[in-house]
């Protein structure tokens, strides 16, 4: 047997990466907006446009030969707009409140992620590899975001902290995270899903301070300029921060 590094399709985990993530998390929110609320399309409308676009990009990034930046955070951000409107037109629409939908989309990400480690035996990004794997991977990011708007809600709104107090909160807890990343033993794996899960309610939080009206505690910034603005931002950010496919070891039979 010889070992061999087999490239998968999603980037090394660096600051870079969680960088882009929260911002592409912060346009899922103000984008999402911007259809539902802005354009007034209602949340049932926009899950159907960016579902629907969300399943063309996993299908291309399934599909592709090897990691393109481009492509991966273009489906990035269609999960979190389709987790945005999701989340909205359960929570909203359904009238299951914000308690509800979180508790509803925390136990779909424990079973998406459950049926991932009785599969594979893994849920780390660095297996991210085979389209099976793909597929794990996907669903989980797409509960994960919807979960997080869900809970971004739920701070602001049933918890009572407003947009900056969920802000706060939210950043506090990535903290905390990256402290057990450097200071302790705990799971890398854990610690990842724990800093992906949480960047989405900051996010949304940081989405909904911008755009929601001053009188709800927000800025009252136009939807769609803030959209542009942020969208531009990690445009710059793709383009400039170098980024790379992770790598795992695999084995296989010499000379094969």
């Amino acid at each position: 047997m010889k070992v061999e590094e087999a490239l998968n399709k999603v980037p090394q985990v660096t600051l870079g990466f969680w960088v882009i993530k929260v911002l592409a998390t912060t346009l899922g929110e103000t984008g999402g907006d911007t259809v539902t609320m802005t354009m007034n399309l209602g949340y049932l409308a926009g899950t159907l446009i960016f579902f629907s676009a969300l399943v063309v990009l996993v299908v291309l990034q399934i599909g592709a030969k090897r990691f393109h930046p481009a492509l991966y955070w273009a489906t990035i951000v269609a999960s979190t707009t389709a987790g945005t409107t999701l989340a909205d037109f359960a929570d909203r629409s359904l009238g299951i409140g914000y308690t509800g939908g979180s508790t509803l989309l925390a136990a779909c990400v424990l079973a998406v992620l459950g049926a991932w480690y009785w599969s594979e035996g893994s849920v780390s990004v660095s297996t991210v590899s085979t389209p099976r794997v793909e597929a794990f991977y996907w669903g989980t990011i797409t509960f994960s975001q919807t979960l997080g708007t869900a809970l971004g809600d739920w701070a602001a709104d049933t918890g009572g902290l407003g947009y900056g107090g969920g802000v706060l909160v939210f950043a506090g807890a990535l903290a905390l995270v990256t402290g057990a990343h450097f200071l302790t033993r705990m799971s890398p794996v854990l610690l990842f899903w724990c800093a992906f899960i949480l960047t989405r309610p900051l996010g949304a939080t940081v989405g909904d301070l911008l755009d929601k009206p001053v009188a709800d505690g927000g800025m009252a910034l136009s939807r769609p300029l803030a959209s542009a603005v942020i969208l531009a931002v990690m445009v710059v950010c793709i383009a400039l921060i170098p980024q790379r496919a992770g790598s795992h070891a695999v084995r296989s039979e010499a000379g094969s």
